[in-house]
């Protein structure tokens, strides 16, 4: 069988459309050229796979010659697979970074929404936070003041080797 010219233009420009759409920085525009890069190897699978004849079930009689060759068939069985894999993860980190995106600057730090944590318990560890960083911004004065917790004058170089510690 000699290779329809439809089939192997429509494989290049899928090819070269999957290549395109997948240099964009968008984890959508990612997982669409991806698709068509999957089909496009589909697509030059069958077209390498050969004449058509019949299925290779039995072996060992006179129909051997118009036998097809399982092989072409069993590597789009497994490009299939690896294709819905890739996808499969593809759309879990797109979710991901949606959820991460909405989040903003909360980030990872958001607790559990089903927890059994009343609004009084999250203020008060948010309140504890900030108390938190109340402290070492007062530490951080006191360095740069050139004291220590006790009030007592630190020299100059104690001051910025405990500095170097603390950043």
């Amino acid at each position: 069988m000699s290779a329809s010219l439809t089939l192997v233009v429509l494989m290049a420009v899928m090819y070269a459309c999957g290549v395109y759409v997948m240099l964009e920085r968008s984890l959508t525009r990612v997982l669409i050229g991806f698709l068509l890069v999957g089909n496009a190897t589909n697509l030059l699978i069958f077209i390498m796979s050969g004449r058509p004849g019949s299925s290779p079930i039995v072996t060992g009689t006179s129909a051997d010659e118009s036998m097809v060759d399982p092989v072409p068939q069993v590597l789009m069985l497994t490009a299939i697979v690896i294709n819905f894999g890739i996808t499969a993860l593809l759309l879990a980190l797109i979710y991901r970074s949606w959820w991460l995106a909405r989040l903003g600057d909360e980030g990872d730090n958001v607790g559990d929404e089903h927890g059994d944590g009343t609004a009084d318990e999250r203020e008060a560890a948010l309140l504890s936070a900030s108390e938190d960083e109340d402290a070492v911004q007062d530490s951080l004065d006191e360095l740069e003041r050139g004291t220590d917790d006790s009030g007592a004058r630190v020299s100059s170089a104690e001051a910025s080797d405990s500095q170097g510690d603390v950043r």
